[in-house]
């Protein structure tokens, strides 16, 4: 395993990124943390686990392994913003909730930042951009999906609840409108779901750099609730009898993006 990702290579041109399922620490961040965050709370807990018949489907798999309190891996390196509301940036400093993160004066420095970002954030975009490329060498497309997940209710970064399914495409920018159209029907078909496409979770760094659909490659972000497979309060426990639903929905996903995906490469040859 390598020390900053886990990657497996597929035989389908699909891959699947989870950047927010690390909970690996540096000791100077750890060392830093109010204590509330060393419980890491605001991590994509359980994802692995969740998604881990997607290997049966041929589907790549690439997951961090460092938390996002050390480097957030689906924010731009230059730090740019990606929404106009309250987010996180590329080295958080508050909880998702915006209360502070570090102790008062303990915050990472730009030194070690600079040492995450060349030893973290930057080995992980080498290989989903090596793993894109060598699909598309392949198949003739690559089908990203960037996985993640969050509590229902986060007040600092919307109103009221989520609904459970939240796809995100970059307003229609990083995967084709037809594919994102699949996919939300393989939503609307899971009975007491709730559903929306391009909300509040529009697709991050990752989706908006490499969804280029005029290129072949075709990214899509799922922003799925946590308690729809899993207790969001501390111990953050898996729960089998809410996750099986999910992965049947997950799977059923999964497979229509597989399906579209042969369905344009018979099309274009």
């Amino acid at each position: 395993m390598d020390e900053v990702l886990e990657f497996s290579r597929g035989r389908t041109p699909l891959l699947i990124g989870m950047p927010h399922a690390g909970t690996l620490l540096t000791p100077e961040v750890e060392a830093a943390l109010v204590p509330a965050a060393r419980s890491l709370p605001d991590t994509d807990w359980h994802l692995p686990r969740l998604y881990d018949f997607a290997a049966g489907l041929g589907a790549s798999l690439l997951a961090g392994r460092y938390s996002r309190y050390v480097v957030d891996l689906n924010r731009p390196p230059d730090d740019s913003p990606l929404y106009a509301s309250p987010t996180t940036g590329l080295f958080p400093t508050t909880f998702l909730d915006g209360t502070p993160l570090f102790q008062p004066g303990r915050a990472p420095a730009p030194a070690l930042r600079a040492e995450y970002l060349q030893r973290v954030w930057r080995p992980y975009h080498e290989t989903l951009a090596a793993e894109l490329a060598r699909l598309k060498a392949e198949f003739g497309y690559a089908l990203l999906f960037d996985a993640h997940s969050i509590r229902a209710v986060v007040p600092w970064l919307f109103e009221g609840r989520l609904p459970d399914l939240n796809l995100g495409t970059h307003s229609g920018a990083s995967c084709d409108p037809r594919l994102a159209e699949r996919l939300m029907a393989v939503c609307a078909a899971a009975e007491g779901y709730g559903r929306v496409l391009d909300g509040r979770f529009k697709g991050g760094y990752i989706t908006r750099h490499y969804g280029r659909p005029e290129q072949g490659i075709h990214a899509v972000q799922l922003e799925l609730v946590q308690c729809r497979y899993m207790e969001e309060q501390e111990p953050f426990r898996y729960r089998e009898d809410l996750a099986g639903p999910t992965r049947d929905v997950l799977r059923a996903l999964l497979e229509a993006m597989l399906a579209w995906g042969r369905e344009q490469g018979r099309r274009s040859r």
